[in-house]
């Protein structure tokens, strides 16, 4: 077997791919021996003698099939997880979500008039700074204060 790493060099060069990308044609390898410049290289290559190998990318079957499971759910249990449940999602986005539905349900009950404006003002504030952590959190504090809630 000949050593034809100057041919496969110069043909890297040329295709701008990388020496184990190159490809060279079995039967005309006597072709390849006596080319030495990068001139008879481009015309090997022109000739079809000396090729460049497509590329190999990393196959995403096994990827798609897992993200599939963990958007329905799976693959995400206790052992699974490395952080915090505070790192694990945004606090920031928790805390708007849960000040929205807690807003929402607070307007209904101004509107159903169950509780008076200057009650719901003082709620109001309460939420925004972060008094409630969920919805019955807000509801049992109501039920205290002597309101009933629906």
């Amino acid at each position: 077997m000949s050593d034809l790493s100057l041919q496969k060099r110069l043909a890297a060069e040329i295709l701008k791919v990388g020496v184990s990308r190159v490809r060279i044609d079995p039967a005309r390898i006597e072709d390849v021996e006596s080319a030495l410049t990068k001139e008879d290289i481009r015309k090997l290559i022109e000739s079809g003698v000396i090729w460049a190998e497509q590329a190999k990318g990393n196959s995403r079957g096994r990827w798609k099939e897992l993200h599939e499971k963990r958007k329905k759910g799976h693959r995400r249990g206790y052992g699974r997880r490395k952080g915090s449940r505070v790192s694990r999602s945004n606090t920031e986005r928790i805390y708007v979500s849960t000040a929205r539905k807690l807003r929402r349900y607070l307007r209904w009950l101004r509107d159903e008039e169950v509780i008076d404006r200057k009650t719901y003002r003082v709620l109001y504030s309460r939420i925004k700074g972060g008094m409630f952590r969920s919805l019955s959190d807000l509801k049992r504090h109501l039920i205290e204060l002597g309101i009933k809630v629906r």
